[in-house]
């Protein structure tokens, strides 16, 4: 194999498919990284067995030439130090040429690497997924929902489900929802055309997978295409391919959770709100979540407090837009507010409660499409 190839355009790719490897791996091989030149171009692939990333660098792209010269061939290389060498390269085109005893020499300027590489004959077979159940997002879109939902998955392995994102398509909607049990975080599209082939409503991507293929995706209204089978789902663009396992077992049925009507609503500022409910968190004691309370009051007013009899205690009011219905007094995780808040992208926003120890529900006023469900803490 050899390959001359510029510099920056490997290292991008290494960085996409190196997210998928682990030292940590059953399988030796897997700890390294795979290099397969074509006739059209390089693929590079990564794998830990539950992710596999594969980037493709074509020989040019909408008029910029990233490969000169490129022979057929195939090898591993070790994950760690090959990427360590590429970064460090003095020029931006290097030379990658591999010989029949699986030596890798690698030379840019005056620099020249010698590596030991290792055949790619062992390396597991990558099948590309075979499914009836394919559509397209737009990518921007597919990192939003990504981002509204995926930091509520449980980071606990108790129950090992609740660490992924339930993806789901419910006549004319696509849904993300992710509950650690604690708060749930909800997110929805409308679809250009019903997917007749959508497998169950038992699919669920393990929250690091989506994690790492948002880190990859660039944020473009291009498509991305989501191919689905039993235990695998597969998102693919046209230089890079991420394939990620499902997990096995039954989604919660979240629905439920969600209360159907509401006894006090506030309408407010969303960055108003963040910065008074980050300040009673200063004080909020960390060994009992960051537990702080709200409590509504005349002229449309809110008090935020906190209190940590060996730290101090913090109370704030804010004025909100409206209040209507009951009074109320509630505790919650400033935590869990923050990062609700903190994904809403909207100026205003309305807060749902349902008494003092019932979940409340937060939306943007002039979006339908997301909401965040946090129960409440019993304090009193």
């Amino acid at each position: 194999m050899k390959v001359i190839i510029n510099q920056a355009k490997l290292l991008e790719s290494i960085q996409h498919v190196t997210k998928a490897i682990s030292s940590k791996t059953a399988i030796p091989i897997l700890s390294g990284l795979k290099i397969q030149a074509t006739q059209n171009g390089l693929k590079l692939t990564g794998s830990d067995s539950d992710i596999t990333i594969e980037s493709y660098i074509p020989m040019e792209e909408e008029g910029i030439q990233f490969i000169d010269e490129i022979e057929q061939g195939e090898i591993v290389v070790h994950a760690k130090y090959f990427p360590e060498i590429i970064r460090k390269l003095p020029q931006d085109t290097v030379q990658i040429e591999t010989d029949d005893h699986l030596q890798v020499t690698i030379h840019s300027g005056s620099a020249e690497f010698h590596l030991n590489g290792q055949d790619a004959e062992e390396y597991p077979q990558i099948s590309q997924l075979q499914t009836d159940s394919s559509f397209e997002l737009p990518i921007n879109l597919l990192k939003n929902m990504i981002k509204q939902t995926v930091f509520a998955v449980s980071t606990s392995e108790t129950r090992p489900i609740l660490t992924g994102v339930n993806l789901r398509a419910e006549e004319d909607l696509l849904k993300f929802i992710a509950t650690d049990s604690h708060r749930l975080a909800a997110s929805n599209i409308p679809l250009e055309s019903p997917i007749d082939t959508f497998p169950s409503n038992q699919v669920v991507i393990p929250g690091k997978s989506l994690n790492e293929l948002s880190k990859i995706l660039e944020d473009t209204e291009e498509k991305i295409t989501i191919s689905i089978s039993d235990n695998q789902i597969a998102f693919q663009t046209e230089n890079l391919y991420f394939l990620s396992r499902l997990l096995d077992g039954k989604y919660p049925e979240t629905s439920r959770l969600i209360p159907e009507e509401s006894k006090t609503i506030i309408h407010t500022n969303t960055k108003q709100l963040l910065q008074t409910v980050d300040r009673a968190s200063l004080l909020a004691r960390e060994n009992q979540n960051n537990v702080i309370r709200l409590q509504t009051k005349e002229n449309n007013t809110i008090e935020i407090s906190s209190n940590s009899p060996e730290i101090g205690n913090v109370e704030e009011d804010l004025t909100v837009n409206t209040i209507e219905g009951e009074d109320l007094k509630i505790s919650f995780s400033s935590k869990y507010m923050i990062d609700a808040l903190k994904i809403m992208e909207t100026d205003q926003i309305k807060i749902e409660f349902t008494g003092a120890m019932r979940p409340f529900i937060l939306k943007p006023v002039d979006n339908d499409h997301i909401l965040q469900l946090i129960l409440p803490v019993r304090t009193f």
